[in-house]
């Protein structure tokens, strides 16, 4: 932790668990301005963790009976994606409906580009700039990770439960786990205590915490700590959140790329001490991943507050610092 921060990233939260024994550290600044040091306590945005979170809620209605993994994008959001009827949840899910990724669009960073980090998006719009280009390929064809999938599952889970994204996570999941530093803000607010996040730019680190969680939203707009994200996905995968039969569909992953498969908001991936599930996420100012064992018993999940526009966090020594540190952190 101490080589990450050397390396010029200014802060880093890591919970690490074996079996019944947590450590929880933190090193570096949460705060360059003021400045203030890390603690563990720190909320940071979280990214496409956010993805496995909402895959649970899906779940959850499908469990419910009240939404089918067959069930297509038409049926609960007709009009709104061409060829819809041909889109479903599963392959929402999975990443394989071939939709263009809003985010590979210059369109949603633009306003924040300019200066106005609380323009506001709602999940339409974001969806409308995805459609406006076509799509890779056609429906469970093939594989691409897009965030249009999961703003789109958040829309769908609207419609099927008849409550927001946001009070649906806080009942289905934040309450029963007593993840108390975890929510999903409509905009950017990430309460207090928080680490701000910084973007390398040429010069130095750009303050870039007041960018609107909006342009993520069911994609990647959660706010979490490092505990509250370790105590979800041990609840996950212990069966506390899904019946178990849904648990082994979710985790049924599918090899996409060397190394790594991906399930239903989950990937897996080959350790020296076994397979770990979990998600990773990257967003400006902040860099995330989280990896359990598949009952919970080793975890670990580390929350840094930087990156640059081509490397996770920073440059090659930061970069060579987080690998290592993941590595420790969850096999050492």
């Amino acid at each position: 932790m101490h080589a990450l921060v050397k390396a010029g990233v200014p802060g880093v939260v890591v919970h690490v668990r074996r079996d019944r024994s947590v450590v929880e550290l933190a090193a570096g600044r949460a705060d360059l301005a003021e400045p203030r040091r890390m603690t563990t306590d720190d909320r940071f945005k979280v990214a496409s963790i956010t993805k496995t979170f909402v895959a649970t809620a899906v779940l959850q209605l499908v469990a419910e009976g009240r939404l089918h993994l067959g069930d297509t994008v038409a049926r609960w959001l007709p009009g709104l994606v061409p060829g819809g009827d041909r889109i479903t949840v599963r392959q929402l899910l999975m990443h394989t409906s071939g939709l263009f990724d809003y985010l590979d669009d210059p369109r949603p960073f633009a306003p924040y580009l300019n200066g106005d980090f609380r323009h506001f998006w709602t999940p339409r719009q974001l969806v409308r700039i995805a459609v406006s280009h076509p799509p890779l390929f056609a429906p469970g064809t093939g594989f691409s990770y897009t965030n249009t999938g999961y703003v789109l599952l958040g829309l769908i889970a609207e419609r099927a439960d008849g409550e927001r994204l946001a009070v649906q996570l806080r009942r289905r999941i934040f309450a029963p786990l007593h993840l108390t530093a975890t929510r999903l803000p409509a905009s950017q607010g990430l309460g207090q205590p928080r680490a701000r996040g910084y973007f390398a730019v040429q010069g130095g680190l750009e303050d870039v915490t007041a960018i609107s969680q909006s342009v993520f939203g069911a994609a990647g707009g959660l706010v979490s700590t490092s505990g509250d994200v370790g105590r979800f996905y041990r609840g996950l995968l212990t069966g506390r959140l899904l019946p178990p039969h849904l648990l082994r569909v979710m985790t049924a992953a599918v090899p996409r790329t060397p190394g790594l498969a991906y399930g239903l908001g989950i990937f897996r991936i080959p350790t020296p001490c076994g397979a770990a599930y979990g998600h990773d996420g990257e967003l400006p100012g902040y860099a995330s991943l989280a990896l359990t064992s598949r009952h919970g018993r080793r975890q670990a999940v580390v929350l840094v507050n930087s990156n640059t526009e081509t490397e996770t966090v920073g440059g090659p020594a930061a970069q060579a610092a987080y690998n290592r540190l993941i590595a420790t952190a969850f096999c050492g």
